[in-house]
C-alpha cells in the first residue's frame, strides 16, 4: 500500500516522521496559499480541506481546497464584496455559472432522469442530506431526498445502517462532490458510497459497490503517489466496461497520481475559470499557484497506455484526459455544515472538477454496455473547449505540462463545450 502524505501547502509525499510533517506546516505557511487572481487586485487566500492531510500512512488525500479571504472571480465578475470565507452568501461559482460556462443549461434541464450518479469518498457525513438540500434549495434545484429515493447514501459494502465513522475533513469533500453533480445534472440520481477508511482497498471496495448498485457514473476525488500495485488495483477496483468512472488528476502540481493514471477511468485536470468577453463568454487557463500546487498531469510509470491515446511523448498512460474549473480563487460554493461553521464556502481542487465531468457524462446518457467512456472525448475533440494557455509546472517534454493547442496533460483535450464529447 503506497504511503502519502500530501504537504497542507507544499504537500510533500511520502513524509517519514513528525518532525518533517512539523517542517511542512512551518514552511507552508499553516496550510495557506495566496492567490492573486488576473482579473482582480485583492488576493484570494485557501488551505487545503482537512482530508488532504491523511490520518494514516497508506491513506490516500482527497483533492480540494477550501477559500478562507479575499475577493472571488465570481464577487469581481458580480461586482459584490462580502468576505469570502464569512458562511453567510455564496461566494463562487453556482449552477448556473458552471452550466453557462460549459455549454450545459439546456442539457442540464432536460437530461438525467433515471441516471444514478455514485460519489466514492471515505468516513461519513452525517450531514450530507441535510446540506444537499440547503444548496439544492438555495439555487432552485428539484429536490433529491432518500424519502423520494433520489438521494442514497451506503457503506462500502452496501449498508444503510452500518455507516463508517464521521469526519468533519471528508464531509467537506463529500459536500463539495455532491453539490457539484446537482450543479450539473439536477435531475440524476445521487449515490454516495462511504468508505470505512481512505485507503486503496477500502476506496476501490466502495467503487465496486457504487457499480453494483448500478451507477454508470462514479466519480472519485482522491488520489496519492503512483506505485507498483496500481496495474492489480486497475484490474481489482477499476475495470468496469459500461461505466464512466472520473478520477481527479491532483493538486500537486505537475506529477502523475493514482488512481488517475488507471487506464480505464477517465482522468480529470483542473483549470481558472473566469468571464469573458468572447463568444463563450468565459476563458480558461491551467490552475497553477506554484510549483507544487495547481492540477496534476504526467506519463505514468505504470500503467500501460490505452489505444485510444495516441500522443507520441509518453508510452505509457497519460494523464488528464479532460478537465474542468479548480482553481479555488475561481472556485465554487458549496453548503457545508459538520465540524464546521455551517455556511456557504468556496472551494477549488480537481475534486471539484471530477464530480463535474462525471455529470456531463451522465447528462450525455448510459455508455455502451462494453465501452470504457474514458475514450469518449478523444473520438470527439471537437466538442471541446481547447484550453491553450498555462502549465503546471516544470517538465522535459513540454505538452506534459504545458497547454497547448490540442492535447496536453494539464487540461487533456479540454473542458465541456455541451455533452457531444462525452458519448459514444
Amino acid at each position: 500500500m503506497r504511503t502519502n502524505f500530501p504537504h497542507i501547502r507544499l504537500r510533500w509525499h511520502r513524509v517519514g516522521s513528525a518532525t518533517a510533517v512539523t517542517a511542512a506546516l512551518v514552511l507552508a505557511g499553516f496550510g495557506t496559499a495566496v492567490h492573486a487572481d488576473a482579473t482582480t487586485s485583492s488576493k484570494v487566500t485557501w488551505a487545503a480541506t482537512p482530508c488532504a492531510t491523511p490520518k494514516k500512512t497508506g491513506e490516500l488525500a482527497c483533492n480540494s481546497l477550501r477559500v478562507t479571504g479575499g475577493t472571488t472571480a465570481f464577487q469581481k465578475s458580480r461586482g459584490i464584496t462580502p468576505k469570502a470565507a464569512d458562511a453567510a452568501t455564496p461566494s463562487g461559482y453556482g449552477p448556473s455559472d458552471l452550466q453557462s460556462a460549459y455549454g450545459l443549461t439546456a442539457a442540464a434541464a432536460a437530461n438525467g432522469s433515471g441516471e444514478t450518479i455514485a460519489i466514492v469518498d471515505a468516513y461519513n457525513d452525517p450531514n450530507a442530506e441535510a446540506d444537499l438540500a440547503k444548496y439544492r434549495s438555495y439555487y432552485g434545484l428539484p429536490a433529491c431526498t432518500s424519502a423520494s429515493g433520489c438521494f442514497k447514501k451506503v457503506s462500502q459494502t452496501g449498508s444503510t445502517t452500518s455507516l463508517p465513522s464521521s469526519d468533519a475533513g471528508w464531509s467537506e469533500e463529500i459536500s463539495l462532490d455532491l453539490d457539484m453533480v446537482s450543479a450539473i445534472a439536477p435531475n440524476a440520481k445521487i449515490l454516495l458510497v462511504e468508505a470505512k477508511s481512505a485507503t486503496m482497498a477500502n476506496l476501490g471496495t466502495a467503487v465496486n459497490e457504487a457499480v453494483k448498485l448500478g451507477a454508470k457514473f462514479v466519480s472519485n476525488s482522491y488520489g496519492g503517489s503512483e506505485s507498483s500495485s496500481d496495474t492489480s488495483y486497475d484490474s481489482s477496483y477499476f475495470n468496469h466496461p459500461g461505466v464512466a468512472i472520473t478520477v481527479s488528476a491532483g493538486d500537486d502540481g505537475y506529477g502523475a497520481q493514482y488512481p488517475a493514471a488507471s487506464k480505464y477511468v477517465t482522468s480529470v485536470g483542473g483549470t481558472a475559470l473566469s468571464t469573458a468577453s468572447n463568444t463563450r463568454g468565459w476563458t480558461e487557463s491551467v490552475w497553477k499557484t506554484s510549483s507544487t500546487e495547481g492540477t496534476g498531469s504526467g506519463c505514468s510509470s505504470y500503467d500501460a497506455k490505452p489505444s485510444w491515446q495516441t500522443d507520441t511523448g509518453c508510452t505509457k498512460r497519460m494523464i488528464a484526459d479532460v478537465s474542468a474549473v479548480a482553481d479555488p480563487a475561481t472556485g465554487v460554493s458549496v453548503y457545508d455544515s459538520y465540524g464546521v461553521t455551517a455556511g456557504w464556502y468556496t472551494f477549488g481542487g480537481t475534486s471539484a472538477s471530477s464530480p463535474i465531468i462525471a455529470a456531463v457524462y451522465a447528462l450525455a446518457g448510459t455508455p455502451g454496455s462494453s465501452d470504457y467512456p474514458a475514450q469518449y472525448p478523444y473520438a470527439h475533440t471537437s466538442s471541446l473547449n481547447d484550453v491553450t494557455s498555462g502549465n503546471n509546472g516544470s517538465c522535459s517534454t513540454s505538452y506534459f505540462c504545458t497547454a497547448t493547442s490540442g492535447y496536453d496533460g494539464p487540461t487533456g483535450w479540454g473542458t465541456p463545450k455541451g455533452v457531444s464529447a462525452f458519448t459514444g
